[in-house]
């Protein structure tokens, strides 16, 4: 299942040990969830996760991120958007997520701020790329993780 991951999906994931975004993160690490992502994506997850008042709320360190963002990185499929599908939602920085989405195919948007991710013109609808919040995205999926589930997440 190819998704692309809004940084407050991520966020989500490394803030709470519960929840729909952490076990979206611990289906990438075992490889359930394929990620799409591009340089700016990453970009953009490192410098809204290393922000001090982040770093905080998730109880991590700088190191901590880039550790997880480097295996995010491995984990990712890189996509490479050679077309910018601009404008493309109501807020202009979110439209990195949505051309990686176009771009490589992806199956849904996942994302807690739906609004943001509304068309600049829902009349012209030009790209039909789901949206939804990782609750709505793991009601769907069969898997679920084991106790016995390898995770990278979890402190030993």
């Amino acid at each position: 299942m190819k998704l692309v991951l809004d940084t407050d999906v991520l966020l989500s994931g490394l803030s709470s040990p519960a929840g729909a975004s952490r076990i979206l993160l611990i289906a990438i690490w075992e490889g359930v969830i394929r990620p799409l992502a591009g340089v700016a994506t990453m970009i953009e997850y490192e410098a809204v996760l290393k922000r001090p008042q982040r770093l905080a709320e998730m109880n991590l360190e700088p190191h901590h991120i880039d550790a997880f963002l480097d295996v995010f990185a491995l984990l990712a499929d890189p996509v490479v958007p050679y077309f910018l599908y601009r404008p493309s939602t109501m807020d202009p920085d979110d439209d990195m997520f949505m051309d990686i989405a176009v771009a490589g195919g992806a199956e849904a948007l996942v994302t807690f701020n739906l609004k943001d991710y509304q068309p600049v013109d829902p009349a012209g609808r030009r790209f039909e790329v789901r949206r939804c919040r990782p609750g709505e995205m793991l009601q769907e999926m069969t898997w679920r993780p084991s106790r016995d589930s390898l995770s990278g997440f979890r402190l030993r």
